[in-house]
C-alpha cells in the first residue's frame, strides 16, 4: 500500500524526535511492504523565521493531502517577545482548527520496567496504570474571545455549545467501549456555567451507551485523585484546558513526559504528536527521549491508516527496548543503560 505522511518537525528537539519517528516509519515500510511518501512542512517558530507566520498555507495544504501527520514540538524563548497571534503556539492551535481536530486522545501507561521511574509508590500504581484522557481540542478558553481592555484588564472567554460537547462526549464513550467501559467526566460545574452545560450534555449522551459506567468529578478533585488513586480511572473525558493540565500530570505519573504520545483526530484528518514541549535547552544534545514521538507514529498507523498490526509492532519494540534496560536521561537509573536519542531510535528500529 502507498501512503502520504506529513512531517512537521517544528522547534527545539522537534527535529531530533521527528526524525526518530521517520526512521521507524521507514522500517515499517520495509517490513510490511508499504510505500510511505514523506513530505516535510514548517510550523511554529521555524515557520515564523522562514515564512513570517507560524502556520504557512503550504503547510496546511501538505497536511490536507496526507494520510497521516506527525508533529514534533513548537515554541521556545527565541519567540517569547511576539504577541499572542504571532507566537509559534498559534500555529499549533490553528492547524487543529484548520483540520477540524476536535478530539485529543492522550494515553497514560506505566510500563512494567518503568514502575520505579514513577514518582508514585508501586502500591499506588498497583498491577499497572492504563488511562486514556479524551480532551476536547478546538473549543473552550483557548479559542474563545480574548483581549486587553483600555483599562489594562486582560480577558479570555470560556464558552462551549451543546454540539461541541456532544461530539467529544461520543468520542469519549466510544473509546470507553473499546476499553474497560468507564468514563469519568471532569468539569467545574459547581462554579462554571459552561461546565453545567458540559455535565448536562454528557449525561444525555451517556444514555446511548448503557454499558458504560459514567461518573463525574470536579477538576481539582480529579487532579488529587490522579495522585492518590490513579487506577480508578479508565477514560477521563474533559474540556480543552482541563485536559491539557491533567494529561501533563498523568504523564509524570508514568515516569516522564517524554513517554506519552497523543492523537488529535477529527472526521477526516489525524495529527499525532508527543505531549511534551520543544525543550530548546536540550536541543541538539542527543539526550531527548524519542519514545513519545515514536509511539505517536504507532497511533497514526492504528487510527488514521487502519494498520493495527504495524502499530502494535512499534509498541512491542518500545517495550522490548525498555525491558532490555535502555534508558534516555529522563528515565535513567543506576541499574539501567544510559543511551542517547539516536541509539534509542536505532534500538527500537532493530526490534521491529
Amino acid at each position: 500500500m502507498e501512503y502520504k505522511i506529513a512531517i512537521m518537525p517544528g522547534d527545539g528537539i522537534g527535529k531530533e524526535i521527528s526524525e526518530g519517528a521517520v526512521s521507524v516509519i521507514k522500517k515499517i515500510g520495509k517490513k510490511y511492504n508499504h510505500e510511505f511518501n514523506i513530505n516535510y512542512a514548517d510550523i511554529g517558530g521555524v515557520a515564523i523565521d522562514n515564512h513570517g507566520t507560524p502556520l504557512p498555507k503550504e503547510t496546511i495544504e501538505i497536511c490536507k493531502d496526507s494520510d497521516g501527520i506527525i508533529l514534533g514540538a513548537v515554541g521556545g524563548p527565541k519567540w517569547d517577545h511576539l504577541k499572542g497571534e504571532d507566537r509559534p503556539e498559534k500555529g499549533l492551535l490553528n492547524i487543529r482548527k484548520e483540520l477540524g481536530l476536535y478530539t485529543n486522545l492522550r494515553p497514560a501507561i506505566v510500563y512494567e520496567p518503568l514502575k520505579n521511574a514513577s514518582p508514585l509508590k508501586t502500591e499506588i500504581i498497583g498491577e499497572g496504570l492504563d488511562i486514556c484522557i479524551v480532551r476536547e481540542l478546538t473549543g473552550g478558553i483557548y479559542f474563545g474571545e480574548k483581549g486587553v481592555r483600555e483599562d489594562g484588564t486582560a480577558y479570555d472567554i470560556l464558552s462551549y455549545n451543546a454540539e461541541e460537547i456532544k461530539r467529544i462526549a461520543i468520542k469519549g464513550f466510544e473509546t470507553a467501549m473499546k476499553r474497560d467501559k468507564k468514563v469519568t467526566s471532569v468539569d467545574k460545574s459547581n462554579v462554571l456555567e459552561s461546565s453545567r452545560l458540559w455535565r448536562k450534555t454528557v449525561i444525555e449522551i451517556s444514555k446511548d451507551y448503557p454499558e458504560v459506567e459514567l461518573n463525574h468529578m470536579y477538576v481539582d478533585n480529579a487532579a488529587m485523585q490522579l495522585l492518590i488513586n490513579p487506577t480508578q480511572f479508565d477514560v477521563i473525558l474533559t474540556m480543552n484546558m482541563f485536559g491539557d493540565i491533567l494529561s501533563d500530570e498523568a504523564s509524570m505519573i508514568t515516569g516522564s513526559i517524554g513517554m506519552l504520545p497523543s492523537a488529535s483526530i477529527g472526521e477526516k484528518y489525524g495529527l499525532y504528536e508527543p505531549i511534551h514541549g520543544s525543550a530548546p535547552d536540550i536541543a541538539g544534545q542527543d539526550i531527548a527521549n524519542p519514545i513519545a514521538t515514536i509511539l505517536s507514529a504507532a497511533m497514526m498507523f492504528k487510527y488514521s491508516m487502519g494498520l493495527v498490526e504495524e502499530g502494535v509492532a512499534i509498541e512491542k519494540a518500545v517495550e522490548k527496548v525498555l525491558n532490555d534496560g535502555m534508558r534516555t536521561k529522563d528515565i535513567y537509573t543506576d541499574s539501567t543503560k544510559l543511551v542517547g536519542t539516536k541509539e534509542m531510535v536505532s534500538s527500537i528500529v532493530e526490534n521491529i
